[in-house]
């Protein structure tokens, strides 16, 4: 379960733009750059554990105060908060956005029918109510398990079907017909191995129908700080650690190396295959490009809606920390108390989709938030709290283990800087150049 709820922790809606990575690093560069992003995610979530294991504290927050004092705990919580809240945001934008043409696309209803269920809005709220609030009032996390379990699942049929659909579209496809009338669109369109898509669309030009193994370009840059963040789950570390049945170090190590691995593994593949169908004309994000060749695909109407299901499942995971530094740093003495976790999960839930409904322009913002929040959780924060806490007579400041520490906590601070330069870019040149983070 502890796997379960890491590894869903991890996977987020930033898999579907790992395609889009590699066909701007190419295949060797991207596993290089994924190989390391992984080892440094296993080596920073060591720094926590053994921060952890050194003062018997199981809280990031705690871990904070243990190193700078209230300092240190207000910025643990406030970055952990504010982080969470980006990527809870951006996961319910998604349903927002996605859900509505799923739906128009499944029940081949018109745009301009003005159905309830096709307006975002409603939906948003719906599946909030419905399915994130009854999950998120659980009292521990390892309840959320058998959700995340599903939510995975979710995920392995959207890789099965990235790989199917691999070998059974052929380079150069062939483009769905933007003239096509409605008639064409709702008829069923074939496929044949030999010739591609047919009926309502076009040819594309083959010249880009072959894989890199390196690539740069223009936006090759913008792949290594999306890359960094794509194993963000330490806020979720300390919280599972905690409810582990006889609890040590080296089995919440184990764990988290699982999770990685796995995840690692489903990153690898889906950008693989994602980026050998469609090789340079892959979009940011995946499931698009498949509409492009035929929008009423139902294989990938469903594999959408497994996304948005996987989506949905990840928010309670991933509000629990929110929750539980809110109490950290609000009610830092106070025992456990139904009426209070209730009030601040209505409250969490409530205040993100007033954003998601009324302020998705404000989303942007959170692209700088989790610019400096990620590198802090990741990087920062893990390796400067393993310095001060460390007692200097077992690890001196010249010690290698403390001197890694320094150099891992530079690292963060460089990619917080290339993260906080390509959106100023972005935002000066009125481009959108960077892909979906996690």
């Amino acid at each position: 379960m502890s796997v379960f709820n890491l590894g869903n922790a991890i996977m987020g809606s930033g898999i579907l733009g790992l395609a889009y990575a590699m066909a701007n690093t190419g295949i060797l560069l991207f596993l290089f750059l994924l190989t390391a992003v992984a080892g440094l995610s296993c080596y920073s979530i060591h720094l926590l554990l053994k921060s952890s294991g050194v003062v018997g504290i199981r809280s990031y927050e705690q871990l904070g105060f243990r190193a700078f004092g209230i300092t240190g705990k207000m910025a643990a919580g406030i970055a952990i908060t504010l982080q969470n809240i980006g990527a809870m945001s951006s996961y319910l934008y998604i349903v927002k956005s996605e859900f509505p043409l799923v739906l128009q696309a499944f029940l081949k209803a018109d745009t301009s029918s003005g159905q309830w269920y096709l307006n975002g809005n409603y939906l948003v709220v719906l599946v909030s109510l419905s399915v994130i609030l009854p999950l998120a009032l659980m009292k521990q996390l390892g309840y959320l398990g058998y959700t995340s379990g599903f939510s995975l699942s979710c995920m392995v049929f959207f890789l099965s079907a990235v790989i199917y659909k691999k070998f059974q579209i052929l380079c150069p496809f062939e483009e769905f017909s933007s003239n096509s009338t409605l008639a064409q669109a709702h008829s069923n369109v074939t496929v044949d191995h030999a010739h591609g898509y047919h009926n309502g669309h076009v040819m594309v030009d083959d010249s880009h129908c072959s894989p890199q193994m390196f690539t740069v370009n223009t936006h090759t840059a913008y792949t290594i700080p999306i890359l960094a963040f794509a194993f963000v789950c330490h806020p979720e570390v300390l919280p599972i650690y905690t409810e582990l049945r006889n609890p040590t170090q080296k089995k919440m190590q184990h764990i988290s190396n699982i999770s990685i691995l796995i995840m690692y593994t489903m990153y690898f593949l889906a950008a693989l295959f994602g980026y050998l169908t469609f090789y340079t004309k892959v979009e940011a994000e995946l499931l698009h490009t498949y509409s492009r060749i035929d929008p009423y695909d139902t294989l990938i109407l469903c594999v959408r809606l497994a996304v948005l299901t996987a989506v949905t499942l990840t928010v309670p995971i991933v509000l629990f920390p929110v929750r539980r530094a809110i109490q950290e740093m609000m009610f830092p003495n106070k025992t456990f108390n139904w009426i209070r976790h209730v009030i601040i999960a209505v409250i969490l839930l409530t205040f993100i989709n007033i954003l998601v409904i009324f302020a998705p322009n404000i989303l942007g913002i959170f692209g700088i938030i989790g610019a400096t929040s990620a590198p802090c959780l990741i990087f920062i924060f893990p390796a400067v709290f393993y310095i001060r806490i460390v007692p200097k007579d077992k690890e001196p400041m010249r010690s290698t283990p403390k001197i890694f520490a320094a150099c891992f906590a530079g690292l963060g601070m460089l990619f917080m800087i290339m993260s906080l330069s390509f959106i100023i870019i972005d935002w000066t040149t009125g481009s959108s150049s960077t892909m979906g983070g996690h």
